[in-house]
This record gives structure tokens, sequence and C-alpha cells, in this order.
């Protein structure tokens, strides 16, 4: 099976990184643009040896515009038969504990469309486009610690007003909010690639407060659960 690990940032996924052994550590270079960040890995650890067809970690870079660049360049060069988005997230669902992972099923492009004096028009309303994707995998046939699956928003702007938080759920009552997730399952959809998307809760979405902020726990929560992720789909590819 060949999987493409997708993350924003290295930091989001040092702790998985870490378990892996570089399999081939020459990263193909674009004459104009320079090394690609991605590289090739084969998982082990002392308890058991991961062996995908191929597994690439792909680094996007921040937000939906360097998300949707890097991963259109990626999957227009190679296939796989599975995607998955990695990172943490911000809640609006207080039922979700801070760094417990969660598996986002639907996301929104919340800022796509225009305004009409006090009224929102999405893109979808003004006939331009679509605002919503889906999650084309679902990992429910794999023994996997339960995570609970949610609805999600994809900003360029995180939300810390209050005013800005209210009249925004009260459009579309999301449960999550990231930089990336709703421009990762857009790629992944015109690639026909499937993909799914994990995200551990960082922090609660609100007035900002660093201090609230738990994006250690949240970091380490998401890559264990990844790794059994990934171990739960080499079992499956066995079997």
């Amino acid at each position: 099976m060949k999987i493409l690990l997708v993350a924003a940032t290295e930091f989001e996924v040092n702790e998985l990184k870490s378990k892996f052994k570089i399999q081939n550590s020459k990263q193909a270079v674009d004459e104009q643009e320079g090394p690609l960040p991605t590289a090739n890995y084969k998982l082990q650890t002392d308890d058991y040896q991961l062996q995908t067809a191929n597994c690439k970690l792909l680094v996007t870079g921040v937000g939906m515009v360097a998300t949707a660049y890097a991963l259109g360049r990626e999957l227009a060069t190679n296939n796989y038969d599975l995607a998955i988005n990695l990172g943490i997230a911000g809640s609006f669902d207080r039922s979700i504990a801070l760094g417990e992972v969660v598996e986002v099923i639907t996301d929104t492009l919340a800022e796509l469309g225009a305004e009409d004096d006090t009224v929102f028009l999405p893109i979808d309303q003004m006939g331009f486009g679509e605002s919503r994707f889906d999650a084309t995998y679902q990992p429910d046939e794999l023994t996997l610690p339960s995570a609970k699956k949610v609805t999600g928003i994809t900003v360029n702007t995180v939300h810390g007003n209050e005013s800005s938080i209210q009249k925004l759920q009260q459009r579309l009552n999301a449960q999550t909010e990231s930089m990336e997730g709703a421009a990762f399952f857009y790629a992944c959809r015109q690639a026909g690639v499937p993909c799914m998307q994990l995200r551990a809760i960082s922090n609660y979405v609100e007035k900002r407060n660093r201090d609230a902020w738990q994006i250690g726990a949240a970091i380490k929560n998401l890559n264990a659960y990844a790794l059994e992720l990934l171990a739960a789909l080499n079992n499956k590819g066995r079997s």
C-alpha cells in the first residue's frame, strides 16, 4: 500500500518521523525551485517493522495555498493508495478534550464567498464552486482506538475574537478549525486519491490564550495515533 503522509510543519510529525528509518534520503531536485520537502521512509521500531510499498512524508508549509500547491505538485507525478493529513487544530466543541485525536470527516472553506452587507454568501450559493469537502477513506474496519468523527473548517485567519467566533458558529456550527484541511481534501479529490484527516486538539477556539494551549500533548497523541494507524494499515495489507 502506497501512503502519503501530509503535514503542514515538520514540528507536528517529529515524533512520528523519529520512528522512521530513512529508506532513501536523496530528495528530488527541481532546477528552479530546489529540493522538494519529501522523503521516503520505512517504519522500524523495536516491536515491529512496517513495510508499506512506499510511505512518503510531505511537509507542505502552513495554510491552504501552500498545501494545495505542494499536494497538487506531488499528486501530479506520483500515485498513492491513501493520503493522510496529520496536524493540530483548535476546537469549538468543549466536549472534545485538549490533546484528543479526532477524525475530520467533513471540512469547509469557511471564508470562500462574498459579503452582502451583514450576510455571508458561500461560494456554493453564488454558483461559482464548492466550499465543503469530505474524507473519502474511512478506517472503520481497522483495529484502532476510537477517534471522534467531527466536522471542521479551514481558514486563513484562525479565530481569536469572541464576536467573530459567535457569528461563525451561527453560520457553520463547526467543531474544529485548521488552516489546511479542506485544501487537502480538495486536492486529493481532484487527483482521485482516497484520503483521511487526523487532528489533535491543541486549544479551544476562544479569545487568544496561549497559556491554555496544550500543543505538546496534542502532538504526542497525534503521533502515537498515527503510528497505530500505520501499523493497522500494514496488518490489513498482510491479511
